[in-house]
C-alpha cells in the first residue's frame, strides 16, 4: 500500500461513510413505494458519472423547497389567484396546490420533452449551491468527508425520530400503518414483486457503482471488511423499515384527511342542493340518504350526480407513488395541514439534503478516487482542483435538469442509466472475483486480512445465488422494455392539471441507448485495451529477449 495514501482516522468514520452513502433517498421514496404496492472499475466511474449530473437536482429541490419553508403559510398550502383576481389560478384548482407548486413555481414544467424551454435560473442558483456544499465536503478528501459524514449519516435518523413521534399522533396514522402491514397475499405469486424487492435491496446499498470500493481503498489491509458489511446490510434495511413506519403515519394521516374532507364536501353539496336541515346528513347515514334522495328526486340528483364523489379511504391508501411525487408532493400535502407546518416542512426537506448529500459524497467518491490515483493525471493536478474540475463538469451539465424540460431528461437519467449497466456491472464483478481471479484466491487475500475463514455461506452466495439473481433481474428487464414496447413518459397537461402519457421522441430514444452502452461498452472496451497492451508489452520482452 502506497504509504502517502490517506486513510480513515477510525473505522467508525469508514461505517458511517457507508452509512450515510447507503441510506440515501431511496430507503424514504422508493421502499414505502414498494410496500404500498406489493404489502409489505472503469464502468463504474461512468455509471456514477451519470448519477452525479442528475442527482444533486434532487439536493437543488431540497433547497429550493426549504428555503420557501420559512414562509408564513406555506406557498404550496393554498392555490394563488388568476391574472384577474377574481378566482384562483385555473391549472391549480384543476390539480392541487402542492402539485402546481412543483410543476409550475418548482419545475415550470414544459408540456412535453420537445419543448426545452429556458434555463430557471432560481433552481440553476440552487444547483450551484449544492454542488458548492458537495465541492466543500470533499475539498480534503477523507479528512473533510470523515467529519462530514458523521453528520449526514446521524442528523436524518434524529429527524426521522421526531417524524415518527410526530406522525404516530396525526389523526389517521394508525390508517396508514395497517395498510403498511396488512400483507397482500395474492402478491406473494406475483413475481415482479420479488423482482422489484431484489432490485429495491441492490440499488439501495449502492452495489456496482464504485463508492464503496473508493470508501474502503481508504482502510488499513486488516480492517473486518466482512463485519462492516453485515453492519451496513442490516441498519440499511433497518432504515427502509423505519422510514415506512414514518411515511405511512404520515401517509394515514393525509389519506384520512383528503377522506373525511371528501365526505364533508359531499354533506355540504346534498344539504344545499336538497335543502337538508343543518346536522340532518352525517358520516353515518351518508350512503343511506343518498339512496333514498336518488330515488325521491330522480330528475335533480340527476343534475347533481356529476359533482358527487365517491369517497373511500381504501382508494386514499392505495394511490402509490414514489420519488419526487411522494418526496415533493404527497410530503408536503401531508406537511401543509399540520399545527406548526412551517417547523415540519424546514426539517423535513433539511433532512431530505443530509440524505443527498450524504450519497453524493459516495458518488463523487467512486469518480474521483480512480482520477486521484492515476499518476498521470495527478501529476498534473493536485486533488483539489480534481475535485473541483469534477463538481464544475457536472454541474454545468446538470444545468439541462433545470430547464422546462429538464424534469424529462431527469427521469431518463434516473430510469436507464444506472439499472441495465449496473445489473451488468455487478454481474461481471462477481464472474471476474469468483472464476477468473478465483474464490479461493480471493478467500485466502480475505483470510490474510481479517484473520479468520470465510463460512460456506459467504462462498455459496459469491458463487451461485448471487450471480443467478443478477441474471435473473438482468433478463427481467430486458424482457420487460420489450414487452412494453415504444417507451413512453409522463408528461404534465396544464389544461388537465395531471400526468398523461405520451411517446419518447426518436432522438430520446437515441440518447437511452447512448447512456446504456457508454457504461456497458466499458468493459470490453476496458479489456481489449488491457490485452492489447500487455500483448504489445510481451512482444517486446521477446524480442528482446
Amino acid at each position: 500500500m502506497d504509504e502517502a495514501r490517506p486513510l480513515w482516522a477510525t473505522p467508525l468514520q469508514f461505517v458511517f461513510a457507508c452509512i450515510s452513502y447507503a441510506v440515501g433517498l431511496g430507503n424514504v421514496w422508493r421502499f414505502p413505494y414498494l410496500c404500498q404496492m406489493y404489502g409489505g472499475g472503469v464502468a463504474s466511474v461512468v455509471v456514477s458519472f451519470f448519477l452525479s449530473m442528475y442527482y444533486n437536482v434532487i439536493n437543488a429541490w431540497a433547497f429550493w423547497y426549504l428555503f420557501h419553508s420559512f414562509q408564513d403559510p406555506l406557498p404550496w398550502s393554498m392555490c394563488p389567484l388568476n391574472g384577474n383576481r377574481t378566482g384562483y389560478d385555473e391549472e391549480c384548482e384543476k390539480a392541487s396546490s402542492t402539485q402546481y407548486f412543483w410543476y409550475r413555481k418548482t419545475l415550470n414544467i414544459s408540456p412535453s420533452i420537445q419543448e426545452s424551454g429556458a434555463v430557471q435560473w432560481e433552481l440553476a442558483l440552487c444547483l450551484i449551491l449544492a454542488w458548492l456544499l458537495v465541492y466543500l465536503c470533499i475539498l480534503r478528501g477523507t479528512e473533510s468527508t470523515g467529519k462530514v459524514v458523521y453528520f449526514t449519516a446521524l442528523l436524518p435518523y434524529c429527524v426521522l425520530i421526531v417524524y415518527l413521534v410526530r406522525g404516530l399522533t396525526l389523526h389517521g396514522a394508525t390508517n396508514g400503518l395497517a395498510y403498511m402491514f396488512t400483507p397482500k397475499m395474492e402478491q406473494l405469486a406475483n413475481p415482479k414483486a420479488w423482482i422489484n424487492a431484489a432490485t429495491q435491496i441492490f440499488f439501495s446499498l449502492g452495489l456496482g457503482f464504485g463508492s464503496l470500493i473508493a470508501f474502503a481503498s481508504y482502510n488499513e489491509p486488516s480492517n473486518n471488511c466482512q463485519k462492516h458489511a453485515i453492519i451496513v446490510s442490516i441498519i440499511n434495511s433497518s432504515t427502509s423499515i423505519f422510514a415506512s413506519v414514518v411515511a405511512f403515519s404520515i401517509y394515514g394521516f393525509k389519506a384520512t384527511f383528503n377522506y373525511e374532507s371528501c365526505l364533508n364536501k359531499m354533506i355540504l353539496l346534498l344539504t344545499n342542493s336538497f335543502d337538508l336541515e343543518d346536522g340532518f346528513l352525517t358520516v353515518s347515514n351518508l350512503e343511506e340518504v343518498k339512496s333514498y334522495l336518488a330515488s325521491a328526486y330522480p330528475s335533480k340528483y340527476s343534475e347533481v350526480f356529476p359533482q358527487i364523489k365517491n369517497c373511500s379511504l381504501e382508494s386514499e391508501l392505495e394511490t402509490a407513488v414514489q420519488g419526487t411525487g411522494l418526496a415533493f408532493i404527497v410530503y408536503t400535502e401531508a406537511i401543509k395541514n399540520m399545527e406548526a407546518s412551517q417547523l415540519w416542512a424546514v426539517l423535513y426537506f433539511f433532512m431530505l439534503l443530509m440524505l443527498g448529500v450524504g450519497s453524493m459524497l459516495g458518488n463523487t467518491a467512486a469518480i474521483l478516487t480512480p482520477l486521484t490515483d492515476s499518476k498521470v493525471i495527478s501529476s498534473y493536478l493536485p486533488k483539489e482542483a480534481i475535485s473541483g474540475l469534477v463538481c464544475f463538469v457536472s454541474c454545468a451539465i446538470g444545468l439541462v435538469f433545470t430547464m422546462e424540460a429538464g424534469n424529462y431528461w431527469f427521469d431518463i437519467f434516473n430510469d436507464y442509466a444506472a439499472t441495465l449497466p449496473l445489473l451488468l456491472i455487478v454481474l461481471v464483478e462477481a464472474a471476474a472475483v469468483c472464476y477468473l481471479y478465483g474464490l479461493r484466491r480471493f478467500e485466502s487475500d480475505l483470510k490474510a486480512m481479517t484473520g479468520h475463514a470465510l463460512n460456506w455461506y459467504w462462498k455459496a452466495m459469491w458463487g451461485g445465488v448471487s450471480p443467478l439473481l443478477i441474471i435473473s433481474l438482468f433478463v427481467f428487464y430486458l424482457s420487460d422494455y420489450i414487452i412494453t414496447g415504444t417507451l413512453q413518459y409522463q408528461a404534465w397537461d396544464a389544461s388537465q392539471g395531471q400526468l398523461v402519457t405520451k411517446d419518447y421522441p426518436p432522438y430520446a430514444l437515441a440518447i437511452i441507448g447512448l447512456l446504456v452502452a457508454s457504461s456497458t461498452l466499458c468493459i470490453p472496451l476496458g479489456a481489449l485495451g488491457t490485452f492489447i497492451v500487455r500483448h504489445l508489452k510481451w512482444g517486446d520482452t521477446a524480442s528482446v529477449a
